[in-house]
């Protein structure tokens, strides 16, 4: 008997052996069907296309002010296009807003931003699923990547995403997960793929501007970049934005939904989830009385983050903005928190820029406004002049480091690339500043600054 039980024993362990053995065997037989079916999948020839940056310019107005062609991919009131706003340097973009309106027309979506082609570049989609935009020289200055994944088709879908799909319409590539400064309502910034939007340059320079909108692990907040600063600086992180206490987040989506049956109140807003979480919240910026559907928040060029909607009915003006972050009304902040408000170095408050604070006192502010420059970081060539009652957009929202007054001032001596401080006298906290950009005025004397100047005088003032 126990000679018969090890036997049998021995057969079941065969039998499941072989049961495990085929059941691998199959899944590596579907594997490769897969692959094999993808690999033979296919443009249909009727499906692909090459478009040319060639022929007659658009007519109507459009954002920046540039020069257009259209071209065929179109979802009212979407419509994918070749613009410029500098001779001969185009960007790959969809457009939104419809002819019969008198409104401009706005770009929603970038392909090659800081990377422009020019007349006669082409956009390839080929048999083999990839979207190409190659210059004249044939140089490829943007691709999907999609070659040889099953991609059967292109659309242009009626909420303005851009899609490559398979054979059953699942998405293998969409604009929706690049975006550039612009999110369209139910796009999303996103944990493992897109997490923050950057502003435009300026109107006429079509690169990468110094704003950042930046889904970190708990929060969604704002950064401004320049030149002279050794990395991007907070300038918003609100406790009532988004903002949550255990993270990390694993989206946060814009968009519009209706908020009663018949379609007269729609809500604009920033839904937001944690990863591998049941915490989230939905935050509500805005509340048309229409359909807001076709709306789309941006980051603006001057840092501003503004919901712009666009309201097909209306013949004249279509566009409305329904949203505008900092403002002098708004509840999150005023525009003196936007860096550059006040150009290089001006004093603002209630949202308007009022002087430019100068060694010699308060002069009139105007666009020109700037700090003294320096001939020498020897400190025997320069001095400081002191402001009361300022702040500085990185003082609200960066700790700054507790030190002492004049240990903060020695700091930024020795540092030739310091242009002066910010010092809180009741919190004893020292920023340094490479950049000065806006200054703040505030009612508190304690909240002080120090700007190098030449050493020609040295006169402090308060506000």
């Amino acid at each position: 008997m126990p000679l018969q039980f090890t036997g049998s024993l021995q057969i079941s362990k065969q039998l499941k052996a072989f049961q495990l053995s085929f059941i691998a065997m199959r899944l590596i037989y579907l594997f490769l069907l897969t692959v094999f079916s993808i690999a033979k999948a296919s443009v249909p020839p009727s499906e692909t296309f090459q478009y040319v940056n060639e022929g007659e310019l658009g007519d109507y107005i459009v954002e920046y002010d540039g020069d257009y062609r259209v071209l065929p991919p179109f979802s009212a009131p979407f419509q994918l296009c070749f613009y410029n706003t500098t001779p001969n340097a185009y960007t790959l973009a969809l457009r939104m807003g419809l002819t019969r309106s008198e409104s401009l027309f706005r770009w929603v979506w970038e392909a090659n931003r800081g990377n422009p082609v020019r007349e006669n570049a082409t956009l390839t989609f080929g048999s083999d699923g990839n979207l190409v935009l190659a210059d004249a020289d044939g140089r490829i200055a943007w691709q999907t990547n999609t070659a040889n994944k099953g991609v059967t088709g292109f659309k242009v879908l009626p909420n303005g995403n851009m899609v490559l799909h398979d054979s059953e319409g699942n998405f293998i590539w969409q604009s929706f997960d690049y975006p550039t400064d612009t999110l369209l309502a139910g796009q999303s910034l996103r944990l493992g793929g897109a997490t923050k939007l950057v502003s435009r340059a300026s109107a006429i320079n079509n690169s990468d501007g110094p704003y950042s909108l930046v889904m970190e692990s708990k929060a969604l907040v704002l950064y401004y970049k320049a030149s002279n600063t050794p990395r991007p600086i907070l300038y918003f992180n609100h406790e009532y934005w988004v903002n949550v206490r255990k993270g990390p987040l694993e989206y946060v989506k814009f968009d519009s939904t209706s908020e009663d049956d018949e379609g007269t109140a729609y809500g604009l807003n920033l839904e937001y989830q944690v990863a591998n979480s049941s915490t989230g919240g939905t935050l509500q910026i805005g509340r048309p009385n229409y359909n807001s559907t076709l709306s789309f928040l941006r980051l603006t060029m001057d840092g501003n983050l503004k919901v712009y909607t666009y309201y097909s009915p209306v013949f004249v003006s279509a566009w409305e903005v329904t949203f505008t972050l900092f403002s002098r009304d708004s509840f999150w902040g005023s525009e003196c928190q936007l860096p550059e408000r006040c150009g290089k170095f001006g004093l603002c408050e209630d949202s308007q820029c009022v002087a430019c604070p100068s060694p010699n006192g308060l002069l009139g502010w105007s666009k020109d406004c700037d700090v003294k420059k320096l001939s020498s970081c020897n400190e025997k060539d320069f001095t400081y002049y002191k402001l009361e009652g300022v702040d500085h957009f990185m003082t609200t929202y960066t700790r700054g480091n507790a030190i002492k007054q004049d240990d903060c001032g020695n700091k930024c001596t020795r540092d030739c690339k310091c242009l002066g401080y910010f010092y809180n006298q009741e919190t004893s906290r020292c920023w340094m500043a490479y950049d000065l950009k806006t200054l703040t005025r505030v009612a508190n004397s304690t909240h002080v600054a120090f700007i190098k100047a030449p050493k020609n005088s040295n006169l402090s003032f308060s506000f």
